[in-house]
């Protein structure tokens, strides 16, 4: 489906963005922008549960969001939470009350995931260099690494530092000391060690700053004589003396310091100049884009160009785990037709992607094993780093590898409604027809829902040509009876 304009929301650690845009000849130009600080980390309790005063200047600040994304359709706006909402606990009832203000879903990204998205946005906005650029996003609770060219991510990293939680942990109220801020920048020294091993074989010609901390820090050195648009180690020592000195950052008298970033600048300048040390930075070009941007440019691809990173992601894995290519689309093809028959069209058209995913990878658990394959399926979705899926997105087509075969009653945790039961049981039954991976062996069959499950009409000629899978057919029904739903299999 096509939009003409489309909105990206970025749920951060340290401040939440909205960007409103219209979509012109495969092009963006912003229409509105929104950002708020909320800092999100900083309400994250000792138990990593989020405190409700930051729960609540969350919400509220989603309702005043939802003002500028009222009347576009769900498909024209995405939403994502970074990696407060990802290691908080009590996320999901946070998500419920957030996705109720706005209408439409949350995705929680993994970080290497918002690492590639920060760069796909950066590199849009940038000159067109055939450069390696090495792009560092300090955050509220962490800071995304990559090495791309052009348009395309190399490689990446999440480490888990942020301008909030290190302000928080070393300077607690804004006090700042030469042993609390040397203490800062050997944690976040320890963190970059990571980085040496993985970037190593990657020379990057152009260091490049995105986002909050890095835009901060360069207006902040610009006002106090320092070169227009760029960090420097000198910069940075610089404002390093100056906070010491001042003993707080309240107290800190500098031109072009503004009041919303004195809570967390000195943990955003303790990393930042552990990263330029680190990694032997001498200066940084800086751009205020970032992750809102990313998500709009791939919106964009899968609207305009039907490119989405995710089926090329499925690909790979398929390909990794060397599959039988013919076989999943067997297992692919009558499960869409069958899922097709349980569902109304919008719901088909939201999850069939997830359902043809699962499929083509149903049988990647082998490479570890045959016993348990469908387990080992699942852990590998679950615990992957899939480029172009969310959280929820690769928790949906675990959740569908691990319920393939077996019992049901394992799964049922992961399960949160009919739509995910009718998905399962499309898979599981494609699965069954077609264990003896033979192309024209599939029966007429006829699969309907009703009040106490489901009905499968099937030709009585192939359950007597395929008594083995007329057998698995009972064993079917009774995996569905334990979880108080019927299978009800007829023959025509």
């Amino acid at each position: 489906m096509s939009h003409s304009v489309i909105a990206a929301i970025d749920l951060g650690s340290n401040s939440f963005r909205l960007e409103v845009a219209r979509v012109v000849n495969g092009q963006l130009y912003t229409l509105d922008a929104l950002k708020e600080t909320i800092r999100l980390a900083a309400g994250l309790k000792e138990d990593k549960t989020l405190d409700h005063t930051s729960q609540q200047r969350a919400l509220n600040c989603l309702k005043r969001f939802s003002e500028r994304i009222r009347g576009l359709p769900a498909g024209a706006v995405r939403v994502v939470g970074t990696n407060t909402l990802r290691v908080a606990k009590n996320a999901t009832q946070f998500l419920r009350q957030a996705e109720a203000i706005l209408g439409v879903p949350i995705e929680i990204i993994a970080g290497h995931e918002e690492a590639r998205l920060i760069y796909i946005g950066v590199s849009h906005f940038l000159p067109r260099s055939n450069e390696k650029r090495l792009v560092v996003d300090i955050g509220g609770g962490s800071t995304e690494f990559i090495i791309g060219q052009r348009y395309r991510p190399l490689v990446v990293e999440s480490l888990y530092m942020g301008c909030v939680t290190y302000s928080s942990r070393f300077f607690p109220e804004a006090k700042v000391s030469h042993k609390a801020f040397k203490q800062a920048e050997l944690a976040a020294a320890t963190e970059c060690q990571v980085l040496k091993k993985q970037f190593g074989g990657h020379q990057w010609q152009v260091a490049v700053g995105s986002s909050g901390t890095a835009k901060a820090l360069t207006e902040l050195l610009e006002q106090n004589g320092f070169p227009a648009g760029l960090i420097t180690r000198k910069g940075l020592e610089f404002l390093k003396e100056r906070l010491i000195a001042a003993g707080d950052t309240y107290n800190l008298k500098l031109p072009g310091l503004k009041s919303d970033r004195i809570p967390v600048l000195a943990g955003g300048l303790a990393i930042m100049l552990s990263i330029f040390k680190e990694l032997a930075i001498t200066e940084m070009v800086t751009t205020d884009c970032g992750l809102r941007e990313g998500v709009l440019y791939e919106m964009l691809g899968r609207i305009e160009h039907q490119e989405d990173i995710r089926v090329t992601t499925v690909n790979e894995f398929a390909q990794r785990y060397h599959t039988d290519s013919a076989q999943a689309l067997r297992v692919k093809q009558l499960a869409l037709k069958l899922f097709k028959q349980l569902v109304d069209k919008e719901n088909y058209q939201r999850y069939a992607l997830y359902l043809g995913w699962a499929a083509q990878l149903h049988e990647i658990g082998l490479s570890i094993a045959h016993a348990g394959y469908h387990r080992h399926a699942a852990y590998i979705i679950d615990n992957a780093d899939m480029p172009g899926f969310s959280k929820q997105e690769q928790a949906i087509v675990g959740g569908l590898l691990q319920a393939q075969r077996g019992r049901l009653t394992k799964v049922q945790p992961r399960v949160t409604n009919d739509i995910g039961w009718s998905m399962i049981l499309a898979l599981r039954l494609a699965v069954l027809i077609h264990r003896d991976r033979r192309q024209l062996s599939e029966p007429i069959m006829r699969l309907s829902p009703n009040t106490k499950g489901y009905a499968l009409t099937i030709s009585a000629r192939w359950l007597q040509h395929n008594p083995l899978s007329a057998a698995n057919l009972t064993i079917e029904s009774e995996h569905w009876s334990e979880l108080g739903k019927s299978l009800v299999v007829r023959n025509k």
